[in-house]
């Protein structure tokens, strides 16, 4: 059996010492590692010197002060394996639930929103945070964890617009134009200037630069800064005082027993149904009475994709067509039938047609019962 003798130890340590191993246990524990190998594989007379240097690169990928500073690393970051493998499983997770939701909004399917969301706050609040821990570890100048951690801020701030977005929070258009100008004034320009000044990622932070800047200014395109037009101030003021006229109307109506379940039912639906759409128009469950100067309208728009995956909006539609067809059915030939032509064909069909189509329709709707019930003793005072 080969035996190492202390001069041979004595070379390990300095070559140890000399590749930058500087830990004294590690030294030890390596040097152990490799006598047992030389003495298991070496025979007297073999050369020991040529066996070290082909075993001692076994222990690393280019040098051998690596190896310390992964026990660094593993000492004073015990957890960085189930943290690593954390981080892995959440951001496959999140990225799953995204496509997920995208799909089902795309479609038009139930979920969407709720797939949406976790996928949203699984990225802003486990993954990006673990990814900004481990990166910081693993970066070795000052100026890769200031990108790191302004990229990982920059992450998180743009996932959160988009659930502000989402679920139609107030504050989203200004933490979403927040987001935009601190990533093209801030990181973008830190990014650039630190990466140029070196002659080997000059040409990588140049190129990468100018995607952040293409891709922030797409980001920048989908925020509305312009000021609501009067057009559509006229438009949503003209369905407000509808709304106003129609609760004055209700309090000159006189129902007899018979008719008062019917009268009711068709109110609350076509209310419930307006309340569906003014929220995923504005977020808010009605129209206030201050809407001009907190500049909150109701746009032009198609139905708002909240309201297009409500199951309940579709069933309440189908519900109201059938008792509107009722109703007319007993009022036969008096002249006051309710008009519910754009609710015609298919429950879905509805979708075709813009928020305030549909809200005008719902409020005429609701005008004609009322008008066919007003008192005219009532009316004349």
């Amino acid at each position: 059996m080969y035996c190492v003798t202390e001069q041979q130890i004595d070379f390990i340590l300095n070559d140890m010492r000399r590749r930058g191993l500087e830990m004294e246990d590690l030294q030890l524990n390596l040097l152990d590692h490799v006598c047992c190998i030389a003495e298991q594989n070496l025979k007297d007379g073999d050369d020991f010197e040529s066996f070290y240097q082909k075993t001692i690169k076994q222990f690393f990928k280019h040098e051998l002060w690596e190896i310390e500073e992964e026990t660094i690393t593993l000492l004073t970051f015990k957890n960085y394996y189930a943290m690593k493998k954390t981080m892995i499983v959440s951001g496959a997770t999140a990225v799953g639930l995204l496509l997920m939701g995208s799909f089902l909004k795309i479609m038009h399917w139930p979920g969407a929103g709720m797939c949406l969301v976790l996928g949203i706050s699984l990225i802003s609040f486990l993954f990006l945070p673990l990814m900004l821990i481990l990166k910081n570890r693993e970066a070795s100048t000052r100026r890769d964890k200031i990108i790191i951690s302004m990229g990982t801020l920059i992450g998180i701030l743009l996932c959160m617009s988009t659930l502000f977005k989402i679920m139609h929070w107030p504050g989203a258009s200004l933490l979403w134009i927040s987001t935009s100008a601190i990533s093209i004034f801030i990181l973008i320009p830190v990014y650039f200037f630190t990466g140029i000044r070196n002659p080997l990622t000059k040409v990588n932070t140049i190129v990468t630069s100018i995607i952040l800047v293409g891709a922030t200014g797409l980001l920048f395109t989908l925020t509305s800064l312009r000021k609501s037009s009067k057009l559509t101030f006229l438009e949503t003021k003209t369905y407000y005082k509808n709304q106003q006229l129609l609760q004055n109307m209700k309090s000159k109506v006189v129902i007899d027993e018979a008719g008062k379940k019917e009268f009711n039912d068709i109110q609350n639906i076509c209310e419930k149904l307006k309340e569906l759409i003014i929220r995923s128009e504005t977020g808010l469950p009605a129209l206030p009475a201050d809407f001009e100067s907190k500049n909150i309208v109701i746009y032009e728009g198609g139905l708002g994709d909240e309201f297009m995956e409500n199951g309940e909006a579709v069933k309440s539609i189908s519900e109201l067509k059938k008792l509107i067809s009722k109703y007319n059915l007993k009022a036969g030939n008096t002249g006051n039938l309710l008009d519910y032509t754009i609710f015609e064909g298919s429950s879905e069909g509805i979708f075709i047609y813009s928020n305030l189509a549909v809200l005008n329709a719902l409020t005429q709707i609701q005008m004609g019962l009322v008008t066919s019930n007003i008192n005219p003793a009532i009316v004349s005072k």
